[in-house]
């Protein structure tokens, strides 16, 4: 080897192994001058950990279920699946996200419902988005089978696995009609069932062919099923779920599908309801993403039926162990080979030396949450995170969006709390003809039902099937 291309492979290994790539930390310093000042709180990870989760937008918007509400138009259903089109659009948006919010940030794969998509245009799909850098999530109401999953997770020419890893969002409840096998659901409960099979396809996924996975359980929230809300938990927090996601009911969408008065849910309520079906307490202000109004999420786990949370908000020492982690890991990705983690690891330690200090004390009230040494060593803990994603009215949002493309800061308390919440967006959607990211609730409320029209024209249910 020359000592020119010696040069070249440590200036390599001395760049990858960079706790942030150059191009992260350029979009995270970025995206933090981006957010209000009023959220730029200690406990803040966007714009310092990350720079916001994506979606993508108009590339299969159809479903098969019926639900109320749904986020989607009334044109949604008006447009085919078309496989070209899916690819094409996905691969366009996610490199735009990838220029602007840089590499190795999650996306969700989302539009209708995916499995609608065939298998081979689903992996495509997939793999495009992990060739834009993006970590990807299928967003599903779950109603598919084993085959579906099967046939998505392997490669058909020589069988083997062509994921080693597969992210899913499952959306459970009672407000979805049309499922397989109970096509009205009059209680929570009455999911139970079909919840667990959904878990079970993806166990028997890895047993069989060595495939892993993660998977989110999303609900939406109404007046009908808030107080189910404890009872779903418990049933199913050991199905194999990793995260609950709750929504509570905006007015968003089709407004044939506005059934119940969504408005007298309070989020403060609703969290209620999550912390009494975790059974302890739970901890949202010890990490914050994005606008407080919009998303509150709780990190922790559970050792057998003990709940134990992952910092305490309330404990000094714990607040300044989650600090010194974020300033030394900063936007680190976990995921990369085991090798590039130990050496970016030691290099975040060497920029903050105190959080390894700080780790130790840390790990020991960790261990005595989860219940102690002997508790762990009989029930393996499971990390298990809880969050609630708080969507706008449409009502309110279209007036702040407006008034935001104007450059206008609105007089209206409840239109300048709306453009506020906007600018501090976790959730965002790109949009390549633009070149530039917009919220999601700007996205189902302002540009969807303009999209979908549009879609129907190109993309009329009289044409061609493609989903292949």
């Amino acid at each position: 080897m020359t000592l020119g291309n010696l040069r070249i492979r440590l200036r390599s290994i001395e760049q990858r192994s960079r706790p942030e790539p150059p191009e992260l930390k350029t979009a995270l310093e970025r995206r933090w001058r981006e957010i209000p000042e009023a959220i730029r709180t200690p406990n803040q990870f966007l714009g310092r950990r990350v720079t916001g989760c994506e979606g993508t937008h108009g590339v299969f918007p159809r479903c098969n279920l019926a639900c109320t509400p749904c986020y989607h138009s009334k044109d949604s259903n008006r447009v085919r699946i078309d496989a070209e089109h899916t690819v094409r659009e996905v691969d366009s948006q996610m490199q735009l996200a990838n220029e602007i919010r840089g590499p190795g940030q999650a996306a969700q794969l989302i539009g209708g419902e995916v499995t609608l998509l065939g298998p081979e245009a689903h992996a495509r799909s997939l793999q495009t988005m992990i060739n834009q850098g993006r970590k990807p999530m299928s967003m599903t109401h779950g109603d598919f089978n084993y085959e579906y999953l099967e046939k998505l997770a392997l490669d058909p020419a020589t069988g083997k696995p062509r994921f080693s890893h597969l992210s899913f969002a499952g959306h459970f409840d009672m407000t979805m009609h049309g499922r397989k096998g109970i096509r009205k659901v009059k209680k929570e409960s009455d999911l139970n069932p079909y919840r667990k099979n959904f878990c079970e396809m993806f166990k028997t996924l890895e047993i069989e062919h060595g495939v892993t996975s993660f998977l989110a359980h999303n609900m939406t929230v109404t007046p009908g099923n808030i107080d189910q809300i404890p009872g779903v938990i418990r049933a199913c927090r050991s199905m194999g779920f990793r995260l609950f996601s709750f929504q509570p009911a905006a007015f968003v969408g089709s407004e044939a599908r506005w059934k119940e008065k969504y408005g007298e849910m309070k989020d403060d309520l609703i969290w209620e309801r999550i912390q009494e079906g975790a059974g302890g307490q739970l901890h949202p202000g010890a990490i914050q993403w994005g606008d407080p109004r919009c998303n509150r999420t709780a990190y922790g786990g559970f050792t057998g039926e003990r709940y134990w949370t992952l910092f305490d908000e309330k404990d000094q020492r714990d607040v300044r162990m989650r600090d010194l982690f974020l300033s030394s890991v900063g936007g680190i990705d976990f995921t990369v080979s085991r090798r590039l983690l130990v050496a970016k690891l030691l290099r975040a330690a060497l920029r903050e030396p105190r959080a390894l200090a700080a780790a130790v004390p840390f790990l020991l009230r960790l261990s005595a949450r989860m219940g102690g040494l002997v508790r762990i060593l009989r029930s393996r803990p499971v990390a298990v995170t809880f969050v609630m994603h708080s969507f706008m009215d449409a009502a309110v949002v279209r007036p702040a969006w407006e008034a935001m493309e104007k450059g206008q800061v609105s007089e209206d308390s409840e239109v300048r709390a709306a453009q506020e919440r906007l600018q501090g967006c976790m959730y965002g959607m790109a949009h390549p003809e633009e070149g530039r990211m917009v919220p999601a609730c700007v996205q189902h409320s302002v540009l969807d039902p303009e999209e979908n029209v549009a879609l129907a024209r190109l993309l009329p249910l009289a044409g061609p099937a493609s989903d292949a």
